[in-house]
């Protein structure tokens, strides 16, 4: 009888894509995948540390599957277990904690600790090194109607308030040929997306000899005709250059979306946060980007409660988001993590004020996320079809990133269709097949 494993998966993209990566080499050890809530004989829970909201997630899905069934091998892995090895291995029930640089042979951990089960929680942490990173070739077609293509690991900005660097280790880019051999495969698979993803993604090629972000992008779309498209999971500021834009405003295969984190609008906490942009920079790139590429939706992470942010500082946020033609807000409050600079800094904003300033913050994200829908109303948009919402009601992603339903007789999942607006409502559009 197969071995069954269940993997849960908390945080970022990235971690969903080394979650297929782990899947694919326990299939390939015999495994048998099924839900998390199903009995299983391994249990992993890729775990997530950005806040101390993302760390106590982790901690109660590791008990949760240590109440499912007490016999099984439960593993913590990911960044929290990077950064805390040591309290998560304290769980009752716990059995391996496995860091991020040992995440990728997780499978044979596993089969070597079942061979010599040991009673006590076996702790695989080491210091991330700058080794390259393997392709990841999948066997089949997996649950999603988007693929993620992990291109790069790590991040060295060191932000005051950031954990990551201290999770993830050094920026590695993944070579090139490798990347295309990863997407040539997934458009056989029969995907219609790609997404570029990273924990860094715009610095991409940083340690490799005359790459960057764009010249990437040129390679995929030079090898790779027609039929498909690709999308960028996140840019900072200071990497959405000229020549960039160019490629983007050329070629209508890359989505018209950009993820820009913001996380101020005050120029006194961005430099604080060593941001190394001000307000003024990030508002021209909005504003030139949306002028250059019409239609493109513009989403963004925003801060509320970082050490000494006074009223003032909250309302240069709130006024710049204001201003500008963003479709929609990633709000976070401000988490304390050691290790961070900013965790020593006083005075440290109370739970009620970082409250407040997100309860505003969300709503002026559902204001504008309704009238970025609503002024592209009329439009014919690409849709790719996820998914059957409710009877003859499809659910799919246009390129600009917005959910739009609409009626076929036809299951479309996985095709590309044009689909045009119109009705908004508050989370999605409402549209129809064009032709």
């Amino acid at each position: 009888m197969k071995k069954k494993v269940a993997f849960h998966t908390l945080g970022c993209k990235v971690n969903q894509v080394e979650t297929e990566q782990m899947i694919e080499e326990f299939t390939g050890r015999g495994y048998q995948i099924v839900n998390f809530g199903d009995p299983a004989d391994v249990y992993v829970i890729n775990t997530c540390t950005v806040t101390h909201i993302s760390d106590r997630k982790s901690r109660a899905m590791l008990r949760r599957a240590v109440r499912a069934n007490p016999a099984a091998i439960v593993v913590a892995t990911g960044c929290a277990a990077q950064v805390d090895a040591g309290q998560l291995s304290h769980i009752e029930g716990i059995g391996l904690v496995v860091g991020n640089q040992d995440k990728e042979r997780l499978a044979e951990i596993v089969d070597n600790y079942v061979r010599g089960h040991e009673v006590e929680p076996k702790i695989w942490v080491d210091p991330i090194c700058p080794t390259a990173l393997p392709p990841i070739l999948y066997s089949g077609h997996h649950e999603r109607t988007r693929a993620f293509v992990k291109i790069q690991d790590g991040c060295q900005s060191f932000c005051s308030y950031c954990i990551v660097p201290l999770a993830r280790g050094p920026v590695r880019s993944k070579a090139p040929d490798d990347v295309l051999a990863e997407i040539g495969q997934l458009l056989q698979l029969g995907y219609r997306e790609i997404v570029l993803t990273g924990i860094h993604t715009g610095m991409y090629g940083i340690d490799l000899a005359g790459w960057d972000i764009t010249r990437l992008l040129q390679r995929i779309l030079a090898v790779n005709t027609g039929g498909f498209r690709i999308r960028l999971s996140s840019i900072e500021p200071l990497e959405l250059n000229e020549e960039l834009i160019t490629l983007i405003t050329s070629d209508r295969r890359i989505c018209r979306h950009f993820h820009i984190p913001l996380q101020s609008g005050s120029d006194r906490i961005l430099k604080s946060m060593r941001r190394r942009y001000d307000r003024e920079y990030y508002r021209r790139l909005v504003l030139n980007t949306a002028q250059l590429i019409p239609g493109s939706a513009f989403t963004a992470d925003v801060m509320v409660g970082y050490p000494t942010e006074t009223e003032a500082d909250f309302r240069d946020t709130y006024d710049l988001i204001d201003d500008l033609p963003l479709y929609e807000l990633h709000v976070f409050k401000y988490s304390r993590r050691e290790g961070t600079s900013a965790a020593a800094m006083i005075p440290q904003i109370d739970a009620a004020a970082k409250q407040q300033r997100s309860e505003a913050l969300l709503e002026l994200g559902r204001r504008k996320k309704y009238h970025f829908m609503h002024s592209l109303l009329g439009q014919e948009l690409n849709v790719l079809v996820e998914r059957p919402w409710d009877g003859d009601i499809y659910s799919g992603l246009s390129d600009n990133y917005i959910d739009v339903h609409f009626e076929s007789p036809r299951n479309l999942v996985g095709q590309i269709i044009k689909v045009t607006l119109m009705k908004a409502e508050q989370e999605w559009a409402i549209g129809v097949v064009s032709g």
